[in-house]
């Protein structure tokens, strides 16, 4: 079974999730504040997160790990490339999640 992947884009108060999840293969884009992140990732099975790296990725890294999450840092130079209108927070979750399969793609 193959597990979601999460592109989550950090901010100071206002966090953007993108996902698609696997099974049904709904695609679902979200705005969470600090502490209904926690809560909703702390509900989800394990997955993979994809976060931008940045000044507080490794802490968001070091909690999501905590809560049974597989996280995995990018650098911000190969996001932006691939973010084809304005950088939003929304365009830079779903980047995430693209870049994270194109990679699988190209290693396997």
């Amino acid at each position: 079974m193959n597990a979601t992947t999460y592109g989550l884009d950090l901010a100071n108060r206002v966090f953007q999730m993108y996902w698609v999840d696997v099974q049904t293969g709904e695609i679902a884009n979200r705005r969470f504040h600090r502490d209904e992140l926690i809560s909703f990732l702390a509900r989800r099975p394990s997955d993979r997160v994809a976060l931008e790296a940045c000044g507080s990725a490794h802490w968001w890294a070091r909690k999501i790990t905590a809560l049974g999450h597989q996280v995995v840092l990018l650098h911000p130079k190969f996001i932006r490339p691939f973010v084809l209108t304005n950088k939003t927070d929304a365009a830079d979750a779903r980047v995430e999640v693209q870049y994270r399969r194109l990679r699988r793609l190209i290693l396997m």
